[in-house]
């Protein structure tokens, strides 16, 4: 019988006996596939993707999104921003107040309107994180008033269709925390009443609890389309397997794009179904678009994170998804447990699923080790996998196959090289027979398909450093576009203008609903830019308070240590500049003071504020005038700059200066 070798390109004769593994329709099917995909925002993941040169920006979301290329990913997840920090920074949301709207905020329109524009027939999933306080009330819940909460997300599916043409296929809860039946029905019954019946509850982005209430409650189990579970380790419980009812795991992966990433992501990606009948996966995150040393960073299923010169990563999670997403669409169906679905004889596993017309088949197998790819969230239990041969046999409906078309990789661990999504010899069968030999870290698609393609692009400009002096007017901007290279972790900042001179408002006035309330709990403003290796640099701005709804307040920093939901405990040096005193502190809320002094401004009017710090030393200067000059703490010794507000209220931001001292 012939035997494919797939990691050594040979072909012989072997005569000893293999495991033998069917695929076919016997026994009917099994669940059907609702797509791979993946997840922008969760925390500004996108940040710095937007504002990339426009060619290296259309080549990074064609290996994102473009059928038949990269990843072409089938599901794509984003954030209905909040104002709040969500994990590497903070999303709009579309009514910071409630007598307003505005959906010309925020980069993940534009994100949805060009993977729509790539693939048609991609979903749409919108999930908020957390909410403006004024949703709740004062109480802090968004359940306190469930109608008002559910008008507020429904306007948002609304504003995407009636402004930007988008069609909204699912929307989930609160991400990662307590649901509210209530509230559930209540977010039916307000999509229906407004034409959005075709919008799916998934529920709850969080853990299974939902399918016991759901098993309890007819109308809960009716509502919900999917239960949708974070990092379930490739498990799902009987009693949700039970009900009927789709199972997502609809947020997984959180690991580097390495080869390690690509290793999980290819594990969970079969194993999701195989071991907990699991029908969608969706990453975190989509790209590793943020800056260095924010959380999480690098766990993007590819890189691009300087669009000051248009450098990006190709990863291998993008051809770990392309085994899959390339030859399969929504709606196929996977085949039965035994008769296409299930673990290999010696460790890892396969799945096999077929079109609706039930005459294409595609099989993926995976035989990833577990010391090779272990995801940050998943499964802890160690299993074994060897080197196996096996018998593929194929019956029912592709009996008569006679070739499939391999796409192979080989995840280069224990010296082995790398081989991503490589098309290789189409697989013989003889008599529905085929001996295949599998290798350790390797992924083999299997298809009767002729489609499929490693995409490619010119190499991208080679990596260089944030450029320093830099300089911003933000004359340039569209309004309410948030500043390219801000990166707001605490607040929400976007364009607005007087005539011609554009200038950047802080627009948080009061507590928020937060996700990540260490973060958002101490009600200031913060917004990081640069490098976080940054030592010896000078930083300056413009700003103004308005007389109405204004901050107490602004601080301009350098050295600043840390981001997402620890930003409340950053360090640095940071020159606060309140109505009646200056305050030079070591961190963001002032507890530790090296100097205080006398300032004196008031709200309406524009005034200058500069930093600047080499070595030891620190010069503070406001309105040209030096107001302290001496000694600072040697730690930090290097980060990024940053600015903000001493409270949530409004303050403007204008001529953003920084330059380095070295």
């Amino acid at each position: 019988m012939a035997k494919a070798m797939f990691g050594f390109l040979t072909v012989f004769f072997i005569h000893w006996t293999c495991a033998d593994i069917v695929f076919d329709d016997a026994s009917g099917y099994g669940r059907r596939f609702d797509g791979i995909g993946s997840l922008s925002g969760g925390g500004a993941t996108s940040k710095l993707l937007i504002n990339y040169p426009e060619k290296q920006r259309s080549e990074i979301l064609d290996f994102l999104f473009k059928p038949n290329f990269g990843a072409s990913l089938q599901i794509l997840k984003v954030e209905i921003g909040g104002d709040i920090q969500s994990t590497d920074g903070t999303e709009a949301s579309h009514m910071h107040y409630s007598w307003e709207e505005n959906y010309e905020r925020g980069y993940e329109w534009l994100l949805m309107k060009e993977a729509k524009k790539r693939n048609p027939s991609i979903k749409l999933y919108g999930l908020p994180w957390g909410f403006p306080g004024w949703v709740g009330e004062g109480s802090g819940s968004p359940y306190h008033n469930v109608l008002k909460t559910a008008d507020y997300v429904v306007r948002w599916i609304n504003g995407a269709k009636k402004i930007h043409n988008l069609t909204i296929d699912y929307v989930g809860i609160w991400n990662e925390t307590p649901y509210n039946i209530s509230y559930i029905k209540t977010l039916r019954k307000v999509l229906d009443g407004r034409g959005f019946q075709h919008t799916q509850i998934i529920a709850s982005d969080n853990k299974w609890k939902i399918a016991e209430d759901m098993s309890n409650d007819k109308e809960l189990k009716d509502i919900v389309y999917s239960i949708g579970v974070h990092y379930p380790g490739t498990q799902s419980p009987k009693q949700a397997q039970q009900l009927g009812k789709t199972l997502w795991s609809s947020e997984d992966y959180c690991q580097k794009n390495n080869e390690t990433g690509g290793a999980c992501w290819a594990r969970i990606l079969n194993r999701n179904y195989v071991n907990g009948h699991m029908t969608s996966t969706i990453a975190w995150d989509l790209i590793a678009s943020y800056y260095t040393s924010l959380p999480g960073w690098g766990m993007g299923l590819m890189t691009a994170m300087e669009p000051w010169n248009g450098h990006y990563v190709v990863s291998p999670p993008i051809w770990t998804s392309a085994h899959t997403t390339q030859f399969t669409e929504i709606g196929w169906t996977y085949l039965k447990h035994g008769h296409g679905v299930g673990t290999l004889p010696q460790g890892g596993t396969y799945v096999g699923l077929t079109n609706p017309k039930r005459d294409q088949l595609t099989i993926v197998m995976e035989t990833m080790t577990f010391e090779h790819s272990k995801c940050v969230l998943d499964a802890k239990t160690p299993f074994k996998v060897n080197p196996q041969n096996v018998t593929l046999s194929l019956g029912g409906k592709w009996s008569g196959v006679q070739e499939m078309n391999i796409w192979f990789t080989q995840l280069g661990f224990d010296e082995k090289p790398n081989i991503f999504f490589e098309k290789r010899s189409p697989l013989k069968f003889i008599k529905g027979k085929a001996e295949v030999f599998l290798d350790v870290n390797q992924i083999i698609t299997l298809t009767t398909l002729d489609t499929g393609n490693k995409g490619a692009y010119p190499a991208p400009p080679p990596h260089i450093e944030f450029p320093l002096p830099y300089s911003d007017s933000f004359d340039s901007y569209n309004l309410y576009q948030e500043p390219y290279y801000l990166s707001q972790q605490i607040g929400s900042f976007e364009i607005l203008a007087e005539g011609k001179n554009g200038f950047v408002r802080q627009m948080v006035t009061q507590m928020t609903i937060p996700w990540c309330k260490q973060a958002d709990g101490i009600q200031k403003a913060y917004n990081v830019f640069g490098d976080i290796k940054w030592t010896d640099i000078s930083v300056e701005f413009d700003f103004r308070i308005p007389s109405k709804n204004g901050s107490s307040g602004v601080f301009v920093a350098a050295r600043t240590t840390k981001g997402g939901c620890s930003s409340a405990e950053t360090s640095g040096i940071f020159f606060h500049a309140l109505p009646h005193k200056f305050v030079l502190s070591t961190d963001i809320q002032r507890q530790h003071v090296v100097k205080s002094g006398d300032l004196s401004y008031g709200p309406g009017s524009w005034h200058n504020i500069a930093l600047s710090v080499k070595g030891s030393l620190a010069k503070l200067i406001f309105d040209q005038t030096t107001v302290y000059f001496g000694s600072i703490p040697t730690w930090p010794t290097a980060g990024w700059a940053a600015l903000g507000t001493d409270s949530y209220g409004l303050a403007d931001f204008d001529n953003l200066k920084i330059n380095s001292l070295m």
